[in-house]
């Protein structure tokens, strides 16, 4: 890649040295910007199902657009109250609560628009530059730095304007502007691509993963063994050979955690977890995860073992894990499985994370309007059992498969990693002039 032929620094320690000829901006001298004033916001129960007026709000956000079939519609009263956040074609948007600094282009508006409390749009007050050279410059790393500088020491997720105003930034003459802009909209598009391919290779391995593991604990690993009515739909023929049985009767307890919140702890040995901790087989501990005390987990000790197994009731239904004697403490939407040690633990595992397991979990929510599998569904799960050895056997053939795709599946991840970050650190490179893509532009 050329470079320009000299540089100077641009006095921003996250700016770095920028191209001799460019100039240094803030936001407060170049751009109008205007948010929804906390008064006026607009309350769930003004939307409407149709109207001539759209409420833009940060969720709208997909891919640096705006997804217009989605927005709220609102009275054109509302929309008239407020004529400084009516949006106008091209138009930039940024969230400035929830998730800081996502960044949408106003484009092909279907009707009149305006804002939603949580964002902030944005147009220059001049000709010096356009917005669609801006967007790439807030969705690189040259806006997260600055906003994490200020924010530091801070509790509280916002971009204050009096802070956005204060905001510099790079700016090349209108020519470069474009050429930049046309070299990012092309790479990106290139890079995402990459990554959309590679994720979909992902996606097929883990329906590979499930496909193996449902033929197996269905059918066994034998195709000539004779089939007969497991009596269960969902289920279908099993082999011969095998038995019925219900989860019920293969555990010592079936339960769920705490209903009800604990008194938490800043930090503590005894993590309060949820369905979404269980992640993968294991227990997985986030920086959301909150703690309680050892006399509050005492107290709510469900006594389970090294054969127990862990299974989200609720949200992300099906989620499961092992218990290794980590000292946890159980929210309701966890359920446990003590089972009877006679029972394999890691066949029961791998049922239950076949599709026909999901198909019957998927029958038990049919119909309700809530979210939530019963621990009396839990109990009359049906599961079909072959010999001890013949469990063994389909855990150590799943084992063996899933660690094949496994290796897989974690090398195309780390390709989808280093291109996300390639992409990140080109942006940056190429809206402070690290890299100079006039020929690039040029040659394409």
């Amino acid at each position: 890649m050329n470079k320009y032929d000299s540089y100077k620094d641009s006095g921003v320690e996250w700016i770095g040295a920028i191209p001799k000829s460019w100039s240094l901006k803030r936001i407060k001298h170049t751009t109008y910007v205007k948010g929804r004033i906390g008064w006026k916001g607009l309350r769930s129960d003004e939307f409407r199902k149709e109207s001539d007026s759209i409420a833009v709000t940060g969720t709208d956000f997909k891919n640096g657009k705006i997804d217009w079939e989605n927005c709220y519609q609102i009275s054109r009263d509302r929309y008239d109250e407020d004529p400084y956040i009516q949006l106008k074609e091209d138009d930039l948007l940024i969230t400035k609560d929830g998730t800081i600094g996502k960044i949408a282009l106003v484009e092909d508006m279907p009707k009149v628009a305006t804002l939603n409390s949580g964002i902030f749009v944005t147009r220059p007050l001049n000709i010096e530059y356009s917005n669609k050279f801006l967007y790439w410059v807030l969705v690189s790393d040259i806006f997260s730095a600055f906003y994490d500088f200020n924010k530091s020491g801070s509790t509280i997720q916002h971009l204050y304007q009096y802070v956005f105003d204060e905001f510099n930034f790079p700016l090349p003459s209108k020519e470069e502007q474009t050429a930049i802009t046309t070299y990012l909209n092309q790479k990106t598009t290139e890079i995402d691509n990459l990554v959309i391919k590679k994720e979909s290779l992902i996606k097929l391995l883990e329906e590979e993963q499930t496909a193996v593991i449902n033929q197996a604990v269905t059918k066994g690993l034998n195709a000539e063994v004779p089939m007969k009515n497991s009596g269960v739909k969902w289920l279908g023929e099993i082999p011969k050979h095998w038995e019925m049985n219900r989860i019920g009767f293969i555990t010592n307890k079936i339960g769920d955690g705490l209903h009800g919140t604990p008194a938490y702890v800043e930090k503590s040995s005894f993590p309060f977890i949820n369905g979404n901790n269980l992640y993968k087989g294991g227990i997985r501990i986030t920086d959301k995860t909150k703690f309680v005390s050892e006399k509050e987990y005492m107290s709510n000790n469900r006594g389970l073992d090294k054969n127990t197994l862990l299974i989200s009731l609720n949200g992300t239904i099906g989620n499961l894990a092992f218990y290794n004697t980590e000292k946890v403490m159980l929210s309701k939407s966890v359920g446990y499985l003590k089972l009877i040690n006679s029972i394999n633990k890691y066949y029961v595992y791998y049922f239950l994370k076949s599709k026909s397991a999901s198909d019957f979990i998927n029958l038990q929510l049919s119909g309700s309007t809530i979210n939530n599998l019963s621990l009396y569904s839990l109990n009359k799960f049906p599961i079909p059992f072959p010999s001890e050895k013949e469990q063994i056997d389909i855990v150590n053939f799943i084992f063996r498969e899933n660690q094949r795709s496994d290796k897989i599946i974690m090398k195309v991840d780390k390709e989808i990693k280093l291109l996300k970050e390639y992409k990140t650190a080109l942006i940056s490179e190429v809206v402070t002039g690290k890299i100079d893509v006039r020929e690039e532009v040029m040659v394409n």
